[in-house]
């Protein structure tokens, strides 16, 4: 197995980005840097092309987005491999990232349908005029639209299709570390038909990032962490901003639970594109009464994740995207360590390559379970009482989703209703997700939600019309 020499994008002749494969550090392809210039033009094509787009019928929307989605599944494979290179995630999670992403497309044109608007009398009370108040939905205009490196292509797509199908136009920046898929999906969108500058991609980091909240856009649709999230904010102004930006997300595991669904879930959610999910199961709460056999049915599990070459399709778990990435996962897992917790499975790594690692006893205020950690990782917090778990969860800066795994259904609902998170999976893990069902969460874990029909409505303005 080879050591990763992955490295970080770097500028080139031209103001081209190399980007590199996390796995062996071979370049796999580059892009060109944008400046203020790029950005301005990008945005203006933009609104330009939104100026005659917003009088788009549904129908017409609907059939650019089925064209896509046409385009995408004729490009499936290749656009897979893309995605395998420039992540490190498994060919078969890179498949199924292209797979979603093709129902998020065809989901958000049938979803133009329900932006249905409503008509409300205005003589509701004695004396009032008699009149009728129509209240459609309306192209907001220009969104910018800003994705991390995790999903490169259902996280934009997750922006673009409602995006699309409300009747706006799109600019978006995709992370440097992971831009290809992105920049593919446009030169798609210009086959499939799409108006000239309708969807366009620009490349950079923060600084580009900075360039689009402050330019001439209407909304701001960013993913990523909460610190580069409050700046793009400020940055915007009074734009309407819909941000997810990550989660710390526990899954609480009660002696009446199916243990081995349990434990299956843990380990499918949390070493899924190698712990690199802002929903992934962060902290395990195992009540004690089922703590040491969960932990043995969890580290049987845990030797039978292969990692290494995520284009090899028997590889289970791929790569951290950088060595940086993984340096830091190596830096919190000691630090716990140190603070008195117990590796039962894992703790190494070689270059972008962390094993997958069971850790049990983290303590409360120790990083790995306080804050956010991408990567493979999982981290047991043992409990004897539900009510602590909760004051625990809801004393944390995050609120995206939690998963309960037990069959009592008073719990479920005391659980579910104290708990403050955007989502509580029950019998299933925190990053479970349907393309139609919003999703979001609640403090330092964003504003707004995505998912299809909501995301609809929040790139949509509301107009009254009283006659």
């Amino acid at each position: 197995m080879p050591l990763s020499l992955a490295k970080p994008a770097r500028a080139t002749a031209a103001s081209m980005v190399e980007v590199t494969n996390p796995f062996d550090g071979s370049v796999i392809g580059q892009v060109r840097q944008a400046d203020e210039i790029a950005v301005a033009d990008a945005l203006r094509r933009a609104r330009k092309a939104w100026a005659s787009f917003r009088f788009s019928t549904p129908a017409e929307r609907k059939d650019l987005l089925h064209r896509l989605a046409e385009r995408l599944g004729d490009e499936a494979e290749a656009m897979a491999r893309t995605i395998c290179a420039e992540v490190g995630k498994t060919i078969t999670e890179a498949r199924n990232e292209v797979r979603r992403a093709r129902n998020t497309l065809r989901l958000s044109g049938d979803a133009v349908t329900v932006l249905h608007g409503e008509v409300l009398p205005t003589a509701i009370v004695p004396g009032a005029p008699d009149k009728q108040a129509v209240i459609t939905h309306e192209p907001a205009g220009v969104l910018g639209a800003i994705t991390p490196f995790n999903y490169p292509l259902n996280l934009l797509c997750h922006k673009l299709g409602p995006a699309i199908a409300a009747g706006n136009a799109v600019v978006a920046k995709p992370s440097p570390k992971a831009p290809l898929a992105a920049q593919r999906l446009a030169e798609l969108a210009e086959e499939a038909g799409f108006p000239a500058g309708l969807f366009s991609v620009v490349h950079g980091g923060a600084d580009v990032a900075a360039m689009i909240a402050s330019g001439d856009i209407d909304l701001l649709s960013f993913t990523g962490g909460p610190a580069a999230g409050l700046a793009l904010k400020n940055a915007s102004g009074l734009v309407r901003c819909l941000m997810e930006l990550g989660g710390n997300d526990p899954l609480i595991v009660m002696p009446d639970a199916d243990l081995d669904r349990a434990a299956e879930v843990a380990i499918t959610h949390r070493f899924e594109i190698a712990g690199q999910s802002c929903a992934a199961v962060k902290r395990l709460y195992l009540h004690d009464a089922i703590r040491e056999t969960m932990i043995e049915r969890i580290a049987a599990k845990v030797a039978q994740v292969s990692t290494g070459d995520p284009a090899d399709a028997s590889t289970v778990m791929g790569t951290v995207i950088d060595e940086p990435a993984a340096a830091e996962v190596e830096r919190r897992v000691k630090l716990a360590v140190a603070d008195g917790a117990r590796i039962v499975a894992g703790g190494s790594r070689r270059g972008t390559l962390f094993a997958p690692t069971l850790i049990d006893a983290v303590p409360a205020q120790t990083e790995l379970v306080r804050s956010e950690t991408f990567g493979p990782v999982l981290a047991v917090r043992p409990f004897d009482d539900p009510e602590a778990v909760i004051a625990e969860i809801n004393g944390g800066a995050y609120g995206l989703q939690a998963g309960l795994f037990t069959n009592d259904h008073a719990l479920v609902k005391r659980v579910a209703r104290r708990l403050r998170v955007g989502g509580v999976m029950v019998n299933e893990g925190p990053d479970f997700r349907a393309e139609n069902v919003p999703f979001g969460g609640i403090k330092s874990s964003g504003l707004g939600r995505e998912g299809i029909h909501m995301t609809l409505r929040e790139m949509s303005e509301i107009k009254v019309v009283i006659d």
